[in-house]
């Protein structure tokens, strides 16, 4: 039975992604997907749709945990994993081309994080108010 590991990240949450031959379930922390809000259900289908429609029918289950970050990242990291698993599985050239054709970041992780606080400031950027009288 074939089994792979993928990871995901986005700012601080982490994904990691177990895949099996299955039936077609998908659960995130043990969760089925379909009990997210609504946009991060779809942002999860996005991957297994495209997937469908070039290989065709769907024969693997994924269990995903993610751990760290707010609850979009989380969905996001989930939604790399999930991607990079599914390329993994199937060693499609044709699908690797549409996802990057669809969305870069199914396949390359967003590495944008929080930038650092300034010394002697109260924000990253924002600047100590001062009135020169």
């Amino acid at each position: 039975m074939k089994k792979i590991i993928t990871s995901g990240k986005r700012k601080t949450a982490i994904a990691r992604a177990v895949l099996t031959e299955g039936s077609g379930k998908i659960s995130i922390n043990k969760k089925d997907y379909k009990t997210l809000q609504t946009f991060d259900t779809l942002k999860i289908e996005e991957p297994v749709r495209i997937a469908e429609n070039i290989l065709g029918k769907i024969n693997f289950d994924v269990l995903i945990n993610v751990k760290g970050g707010g609850e979009k990242s989380q969905v996001e990291a989930a939604r790399l994993a999930l991607t990079k698993a599914i390329i993994k599985f199937s060693n499609s050239d044709e699908l690797t081309k549409a996802y990057l054709d669809y969305d870069r970041n199914l396949l390359v992780a967003d590495v944008r994080r929080k930038e650092a606080y300034k010394p002697g400031d109260s924000k990253a950027r924002k600047k100590r108010q001062s009135s020169k009288r």
